[in-house]
């Protein structure tokens, strides 16, 4: 699989608007990253190689919803652990919960499964997402994600993640042990 060198500059060009959105955000609020370009990965155990490029784990985010979609959660978690949705309703204190249609994903985060990643909460300006991160990734020193698209990458503090881009999109994370 290609990865490119890592670099801290911005792309010179974009997948997608949520993208560009990403790296304005991230270079207003002065949130230093890094960044690898690599081939398409669609399945978290392609990530492995990126995340030893970047020094930090590629985190697993999926998002589920309620059975009548009044409300979604992205979910992140470390990448090898399973989504277990009875131990994330009763810790979340809400009802049953399942995956998220494709549909909805690009609706409200402009996401395809696959795809999704905590930086899209950037276009849920009506905050319907609610964002639960679970306390491992939460306590890491490093978070490294996509950036809406599974060709490029970024490793970014886990306190710049918490304390200033989630506050900075309106959305406060809920911290969870799944």
């Amino acid at each position: 699989m290609y990865i490119s060198d890592i670099t801290n500059e911005m792309p010179t060009s974009y997948s997608s608007d949520l993208e560009e959105n990403v790296y304005t955000k991230l270079n207003e609020l002065n949130i230093q990253f890094d960044r690898v370009d690599n081939d398409t990965v669609e399945a978290m155990e392609e990530c492995v190689e990126i995340s030893n490029k970047l020094g930090a784990e590629i985190r697993k985010t999926i998002i589920v919803c309620n059975e009548k979609k009044t409300q979604f959660y992205l979910v992140v978690l470390p990448a090898e652990k399973r989504f277990d949705s009875k131990l994330f309703r009763d810790k979340m204190g809400c009802s049953r919960v399942s995956f998220a249609k494709a549909e909805d994903m690009q609706e409200i985060l402009g996401v395809v499964p696959g795809s999704a990643t905590i930086m899209s909460v950037i276009n849920d300006k009506d905050n319907i997402v609610k964002v639960a991160i679970d306390k491992e990734v939460a306590d890491s020193e490093f978070f490294a994600c996509n950036t809406g698209e599974n060709t490029r990458h970024i490793k970014i503090k886990t306190s710049d993640l918490l304390n200033v881009f989630l506050p900075n999109v309106n959305h406060e994370p809920t911290i969870i042990e799944l």
